[in-house]
């Protein structure tokens, strides 16, 4: 049943896609009376859709690709909806929503058998982890999409462009701002998640855990991310050096993502 719900939301994340571009283009209401409520909504069914299929797998701990991509895709909309309820930047959809879109296509496809191979999947400590890790994703991804508004706002700015397409985007100052709120929401939700992943590791694996490659990538993006916040905080970095940041504390979080398939207690694999 959980299929039906998740493909209710993602024709509704589909359809504020497609009103979200007029809005932005517009910047008036008319549009944002569609892409609010069916966003809105599509949270509703994303989240029922969520319970259910954990319900199914007789856990709460997201333990295959789709179910992650499901929770990472609902973290995403949630921030979303929050980022809109504070600074009004319903510009920064344009890049979310269709991003929550593309993760929700493969979960609403079908089930996945791919299932992460570890024995302890009902430790509650293990769904602190995998949990607080994707916020800190959701985080790094707002933040890097914030800073591309940002430097498309700063170009149009600097070329006078008073017209165009995207000539209703918010002020540099609240599109910086959401950058970096993200990121300070961010660091202690990943510095947190590491630690419980490092205390499940010490009860369930041993030692050899912090020789696994995902564990010392993990703890490399850590160090960038701690750097990036010192170098913003110090130095007031936007702008283009900014988004430079942003894209390689981000490639590191894929190259994590993608060392699953390397590590030996993270891996997702088809029983």
């Amino acid at each position: 049943m959980y299929l039906v719900w998740l493909r209710i939301a993602l024709a509704l994340y589909g359809a504020s896609c497609v009103a979200i571009v007029p809005d932005v283009i517009s910047g008036g209401s008319r549009w944002r009376r569609v892409v609010l409520p069916a966003c809105v909504s599509a949270c509703f069914f994303h989240l029922v859709a969520l319970v259910e299929m954990l319900n199914l797998s007789h856990h709460w701990v997201p333990s295959t690709v789709h179910e992650i991509d499901t929770l990472l895709a609902f973290l995403l909309a949630v921030a979303f909806l929050l980022v809109y309820w504070r600074y009004r930047a319903i510009s920064l959809g344009v890049f979310v929503l269709p991003l929550i879109f593309l993760l929700l296509l493969l979960p609403a496809a079908g089930p996945d058998r791919g299932v992460l191979s570890v024995p302890w999947m009902r430790n509650g400590w293990l769904f602190v982890h995998i949990s607080l890790v994707l916020a800190a994703y959701t985080a790094l991804t707002l933040s890097l999409l914030a800073s591309l508004l940002y430097l498309m706002q700063e170009r149009r700015l600097k070329h006078k462009q008073v017209d165009g397409i995207f000539r209703h985007l918010p002020p540099l100052d609240t599109i910086d701002q959401i950058a970096y709120k993200s990121l300070l929401v961010g660091f202690p939700c990943m510095t947190a998640g590491l630690l419980a992943g490092s205390l499940i590791a010490q009860e369930s694996v041993g030692a050899t855990y912090f020789l696994d490659p995902k564990v010392l990538l993990s703890i490399g993006m850590w160090v960038l991310y701690v750097g990036m916040l010192y170098v913003r905080r110090h130095t007031g970095l936007r702008g283009r050096r900014a988004v430079y940041l942003s894209s390689l504390i981000f490639l590191f979080a894929l190259t994590v993502w993608v060392a699953n398939q390397f590590s030996t207690v993270h891996r997702f694999v088809t029983p």
